[in-house]
């Protein structure tokens, strides 16, 4: 059984799409031990709730320094024993500390075709380039902002008349079909990380 922690500051779309794959059985052998949010206000924390998963609230404001802020949420996901974290709208990036105590146990999902468009705004960037495709991606997440080796990705057409209110529920419509994906197949132990390049095993 792997103990999930899913980080996040905002809505929780993704979130709860990854619960409901836990509890509908399409992830087998693993559950969401605790979701960490930096916001206390944020949606995510109400959907943990109706869901009966415990939230642990971190708040940056709250600490001195980056390092003893995420030396906080480490030390609590140790007494978890929590073997994945998943990022889901987590609007932070993650100091080198943190990454090494969870090398290559850190997912996140961006809403663009790294490495395009990297940062918080990439369906917006996306239209403004005014690329013909765009879509999710999934990846394990390393020091460097939306750099880490890329597990799944997955290609739609913007139409001409795209905005950013038409586009992005096109978008998370498909990161709440390939982020659990890519969980079931770490989960499953069939990835594999060789340089920069993902493997899938037994696929």
């Amino acid at each position: 059984m792997i103990n999930i922690a899913v980080l996040c500051s905002g809505n929780g779309s993704n979130f709860q799409a990854l619960a409901e794959s836990i509890n509908k059985g399409y992830i087998k052998n693993a559950k969401i031990a605790v979701m960490v949010t930096d916001i206390p206000g944020c949606f995510a924390r109400e959907r943990a709730k109706k869901l009966g998963i415990d939230t642990l609230i971190a708040e940056r404001k709250n600490f001195k320094t980056k390092k003893d802020f995420e030396k906080y949420i480490i030390d609590e996901l140790k007494k978890k024993d929590i073997g994945l974290v998943v990022l889901a709208g987590y609007m932070r990036m993650l100091g080198q500390e943190f990454v090494k105590e969870y090398r290559n146990k850190i997912l996140n999902i961006h809403p663009a075709l790294l490495p395009s468009f990297k940062g918080t705004q990439g369906i917006k960037d996306a239209l403004d380039y005014a690329v013909k495709v765009t879509g999710p991606t999934v990846h394990f997440v390393n020091a460097e902002m939306d750099q880490g080796p890329i597990i799944i990705q997955e290609a739609i057409e913007i139409e001409d008349t795209d905005t950013e209110g038409t586009l992005a529920p096109r978008i998370h419509e498909i990161e709440h079909r390939i982020y659990p994906k890519a969980v079931k197949l770490f989960v499953d132990g069939k990835l594999k990380i060789s340089g920069r390049k993902v493997i899938v095993k037994d696929e």
